[in-house]
């Protein structure tokens, strides 16, 4: 007996951009006929200088409470001038007022690592490849921070 789908054809893609949202409206919906709504809310920031190029920025979004830092990036010329730091602080001010209780995000980066722990985000899962394994050495590094509760006025 053939399968309802043995006709469907599976091919991999390159350049899975022309079906992404669409894959991804499918299982937003999937999911919220188990789980409440997430209420995903996509957000970014840029640094721009006077001339309005840009010098860094954030892309990310808020669901079920939490912060997802997606992408975090400062041009080499604007490094060690705290702009990552003000970014990272403006996009946890946005998503507190958003009710939200934590963020994380993931980086291969040491360096980046560090930057994250010094704003008080800490590693809950690490991905490590082993002697032999390929790249060399790589690791995918998890982070979360959780925020201080809101104080209550008097």
């Amino acid at each position: 007996m053939d399968s309802p789908l043995s006709d469907v054809l599976l091919t991999v893609e390159a350049d899975p951009d022309a079906f992404a949202e669409e894959i991804e409206a499918h299982l937003l919906a999937s999911l919220r006929q188990n789980i409440p709504a997430s209420d995903y809310a996509p957000f970014g920031i840029v640094a721009r200088n006077a001339q309005g190029e840009i010098l860094g920025g954030l892309i990310g979004g808020t669901s079920y409470g939490w912060l997802l830092v997606k992408m975090l990036w400062v041009a080499d010329e604007a490094r060690g001038q705290r702009l990552g730091t003000r970014i990272m602080t403006l996009a946890e001010d946005v998503v507190r007022e958003r009710g939200c209780h934590g963020a994380w995000l993931d980086t291969s980066s040491r360096r980046a690592r560090r930057f994250y722990e010094k704003l008080g985000y800490e590693a809950f899962g690490i991905l490590e490849n082993r002697d032999g394994e390929r790249p060399e050495g790589h690791a995918r590094f998890f982070l979360g921070k959780r925020f201080a509760p809101p104080e209550e006025g008097p």
